[in-house]
């Protein structure tokens, strides 16, 4: 074993560094992003507005105005978003306030129902069965108490996480507007004082790697659009109400992680069952199934596309492990680390960082091999 080690140590040093940075550089992100939230969001409300302000600038308007009109601009449509959603959802809960004596007695007679069935059933079953199911439905019903409770305190702080997040978006619109005013001294600033280092790294992160996240993000964006037209084609076919909205909601849901579509779907499945409407339950259900497949199946290709990588087994791998060391955040921003990986590996960064073993490999790993040329290429040169 003393050889092995004495052969690899060198390598596993290098690596276990490299991942130690990359960790500590999470972590401190994390820490600086609850210390100064609005700060970070100015930065991305800045790249919102931006490209207004200086397309106006250069039609002859003030630097100041500009950027004053496409501030104005960015709340009108966030506000009108907000009220769009805020009356989607009066309305739904003025709907489910009409219906609900109905929907109640639905479930009472479903319940009745079931309650006279197991009465019936009752006197066949063997002494002591009874006291076994009532043991269980006891259980059943403290495990779903339990989850009530988890829910109501994960809505309460979601509530209040977001309105400490409204809080820091309105400081972030504030402070990205005078930055966008300022933004041309920052830059004279910057130049002049940053490191020579930190400009390598800057412009390799704009050439390589933020240019491939936008590729990812309307790689999801095409994802929400699949997912909207399989949903709103399914509930036409089922004739259910408000098709459009409810495929609207599951489209942006898709977005949440690990949660998606079920989400919405699986709550109206088990209502269905229980009011005795199993057609539309058994619809939903091969909906949802042809949704869920077709994502699974596209996802890791249309994603794995737009930023490098094709294998839908590592990409998905590397989720989960991003999901297991830094939670939901990490499924977030794991394609942003796969993408600086991609770039470190193709850019000759790793083969520079990490020393491997001479004479162990036949082609070195950290070296990307150039696809070899077409034999139709090869003929058309001759």
């Amino acid at each position: 074993m003393l050889p092995l080690y004495k052969k690899y140590g060198r390598t596993v040093f290098d690596i276990a560094l490299l991942v130690l940075t990359v960790y500590v550089i999470m972590f401190a992100f994390s820490k600086l992003y609850h210390i100064a939230a609005p700060v970070f969001l100015s930065f991305i409300v800045f790249w919102m507005i931006e490209p207004l302000a200086k397309f106006l600038h250069r039609k002859g308007l003030p630097k100041t105005a500009g950027t004053a009109i496409s501030v104005l601009l960015f709340l009108g449509l966030i506000v009108a978003a907000f009220f769009g959603l805020g009356f989607f959802i009066i309305s739904q809960i003025s709907d489910l306030q009409l219906n609900f004596p109905v929907y109640v007695e639905m479930i009472q007679r479903e319940f009745t129902n079931l309650v006279l069935l197991i009465q019936d059933k009752s006197n066949a079953l063997p002494e002591g069965m009874l006291d076994k199911v009532n043991e269980y439905f006891a259980t059943l019903s403290g495990i779903l108490s339990r989850w009530v409770t988890s829910g109501a305190q994960f809505i309460i702080g979601f509530l209040s996480s977001f309105s400490t997040f409204i809080t820091n978006f309105g400081i972030a619109i504030i402070l990205a507007f005078f930055l966008s005013i300022e933004i041309e001294s920052w830059r004279k600033f910057a130049r002049a004082k940053t490191p020579k280092t930190l400009k390598t790294a800057n412009e390799f992160m704009r050439t390589h790697v933020f240019k491939t996240i936008r590729s990812y993000m309307k790689a999801q964006l095409i994802m929400m659009l699949i997912t909207f037209v399989l949903i709103y084609a399914g509930l036409l076919i089922l004739g259910t109400s408000n098709a459009f909205t409810i495929a609207a909601i599951c489209a942006i849901f898709d977005l949440v992680p690990l949660l998606g579509v079920p989400v919405i779907f699986i709550p109206w499945i088990v209502y269905l069952f229980i009011v005795g409407n199993t057609t539309l339950a058994i619809g939903l259900i091969v909906v949802l199934a042809v949704t869920m497949l077709t994502r699974q199946l596209l996802e890791p290709k249309i994603s794995g596309n737009s930023i490098g990588v094709s294998s839908a087994y590592l990409m998905l791998s590397f989720m989960l492990i991003s999901l297991s060391v830094f939670g939901l955040a990490g499924v977030v921003l794991s394609p942003v680390l796969l993408i600086l990986l991609k770039e470190l590996l193709q850019q000759g960064y790793l083969q520079k960082w990490i020393h491997l073993p001479t004479d162990e490999f036949e082609s070195s790993p950290l070296v990307v091999d150039s696809p070899a040329p077409d034999v139709s290429e090869r003929t058309e040169h001759r």
